[in-house]
C-alpha cells in the first residue's frame, strides 16, 4: 500500500467520523472539498438529499477574476460567495463539514471568510 493511499484512507475515516456526528445533529451542512487546483463549497439540507447552494472556482465569472484557483485568495472568495448565497436563501446557521481535510490553510481561510460574511458555525 502506497503512502498516498494511506493518507486517503485516514482522510476518509476522519470524514466519516465528522459526518456521523453531523447526521446525529440533523443540521444544514457547509461541505468543503479541495483539490490542488480548485476548491468547492456547497450547502446541503438537513435531510442530506438536496443541495441548497454551491460555489466553486470552476465558475466562469470567478475564473476570469482569479489568476490562480488553488490558493488561499481563491478560498477566501469562495467563502464570501457561499455565505452571500446562503444568506439570500435565508440560511444563517450551518455545521462545517471539512470532508476530512485538516483545519488549516485553504480550509481555514474559507471558513473564516464565510464567518466574516454572515454564516454562523
Amino acid at each position: 500500500m502506497t503512502f498516498c493511499n494511506i493518507k486517503m484512507k485516514i482522510r476518509k475515516k476522519r470524514a466519516l467520523k465528522i459526518r456521523c456526528k453531523l447526521k446525529f445533529l440533523k443540521s444544514i451542512r457547509l461541505v468543503v472539498h479541495r483539490t490542488s487546483r480548485h476548491i468547492y463549497a456547497q450547502i446541503i439540507s438537513s435531510d442530506n438529499f438536496s443541495i441548497i447552494t454551491v460555489a466553486s472556482t470552476l465558475e466562469k465569472k470567478l475564473n476570469k477574476k482569479l489568476q490562480y484557483t488553488g490558493n488561499k485568495k481563491a478560498a477566501e472568495v469562495i467563502g464570501e460567495i457561499i455565505a452571500k448565497r446562503a444568506l439570500k436563501k435565508g440560511i444563517t446557521k450551518v455545521s462545517f463539514d471539512r470532508s476530512g481535510f485538516k483545519y488549516h490553510g485553504r480550509i481555514k481561510v474559507l471558513a473564516n471568510s464565510a464567518r466574516k460574511f454572515g454564516l454562523q458555525f
